[in-house]
């Protein structure tokens, strides 16, 4: 399936991220996506990662068994999209394969089953979630006009974080740019979507004091740093949580800086963020969680769209739909999800709140003692 420009010259991407879901899906999360593709009708839909809750306990059985429980939950949730018509592209997160299946198992016998996916795993790389998709002029000359690049940003690493980004995806997209150029006569503007941010998603924050409102926490390769949204982000973004990055940079953004055809990167991963700040004339990204059954920040969850121009293809609009928008306040189990929007995202920011509740206990035990 070819993906084209509207006659009218735009084109509108939607993306979702970090569902989570369980068998026992969320009747809010099936009701965002419903409102969301029935409002702002997208041309494409690009998920990018964690669709399912891989980790969980609620996936049962082994093997083809475990693989039909599996696509049966992922049919359900991209229902919204499929019913309708609408293509679909798809990555994977740090928790997808967790399940017991590869994503490269998932990408060709689940996702590639289901009507209106569209991108081809690269050749060479791992999994199946990296592949690029071109959307061609809109009179039919078969002209690319813009690109976009899915990228599987791995998983969890042994030792702790994330696992590097693979440098086999950085030389395949290398590649893949100049091949567009050679074909094209020049270099073609560009979005990448992937699950986890990478580094330099520092560098839209700004550093401050521990003490300031409002700033954040970070850990690991930025431990005991504190930040807030940078000059570059807009006013009303949100930013709740560190960008969780991983601990070694292998040189993904050096690459897609290097001839300026990449004008944004989009990600999700860290639930309440959701900001765009720029470095180095790159946009850098947040999109909210979507799903219920997971950590989250409340009816602020959502969605992002991001149009595009034909006419002026380094131009583009970008904007996030929320459950509070689409739906309502309401949702259908509210003391789950304010403690879930309470629960540290990561064991290092768990640490911090193990150890106040435990000396808020000792002071307690200690005024009980001096009382008696």
């Amino acid at each position: 399936m070819k993906l084209r420009f509207q006659k009218d010259g735009t084109f509108k991407i939607m993306q979702i991220t970090d569902m989570q879901e369980i068998p026992a899906i969320s009747k809010d999360t099936i009701a965002l996506m419903e409102r969301a593709v029935l409002e702002e009708q997208p041309d494409l839909v690009v998920y990018t990662g964690d669709q399912i809750k891989g980790y969980g306990v609620t996936y049962k059985g082994k093997g083809e068994e475990l693989e039909r429980e599996v696509a049966q939950t992922i049919g359900k949730l991209l229902e919204p999209v499929t019913k309708r018509g609408i293509p679909f592209a798809v990555t994977f997160g740090n928790h997808d394969c967790q399940v017991g299946i590869s994503n490269q198992d998932q990408f060709y016998h689940i996702y590639k089953r289901l009507p209106n996916c569209i991108g081809e795993q690269a050749e060479g790389i791992d999994g199946g979630g990296t592949c690029a998709i071109p959307i061609e002029a809109s009179d039919g000359s078969g002209r690319d006009v813009f690109e976009l690049y899915l990228f599987d940003s791995g998983t969890d690493a042994r030792e702790g974080g994330y696992e590097a980004f693979d440098p086999k995806i950085i030389a395949w997209y290398r590649k893949q740019r100049e091949d567009l150029r050679e074909k094209n006569g020049m270099y073609v503007p560009s979005i990448v979507f992937q699950h986890i941010p990478m580094r330099e998603y520092y560098e839209v924050l700004k550093l401050v004091d521990r003490g300031e409102k409002g700033a954040v926490r970070a850990y690991r390769t930025h431990k005991n740093e504190y930040y807030k949204l940078g000059e570059t982000c807009g006013a009303g973004d949100i930013f709740l949580e560190p960008p969780s990055v991983p601990d070694v940079n292998t040189g993904e953004f050096e690459a897609l800086s290097e001839c300026g055809e990449v004008l944004a990167v989009f990600v999700g991963h860290d639930h309440k963020n959701n900001f765009v700040g720029c470095y180095r004339n790159i946009a850098l990204g947040f999109t909210p969680s979507a799903g219920f059954n997971v950590y989250g920040n409340c009816t602020k969850r959502g969605v992002r769209c991001i149009v595009l121009n034909e006419k002026k293809p380094y131009e583009y609009h970008t904007y996030t739909r929320t459950y509070e928008e689409l739906v309502g306040k309401k949702v259908s189990r509210p003391v789950f999800d304010y403690l879930t929007s309470k629960a540290p995202a990561t064991f290092e920011a768990a640490i911090p709140m193990i150890l106040k509740a435990v000396l808020f206990l000792a002071l307690v035990i200690v005024l009980a003692v001096l009382l008696l």
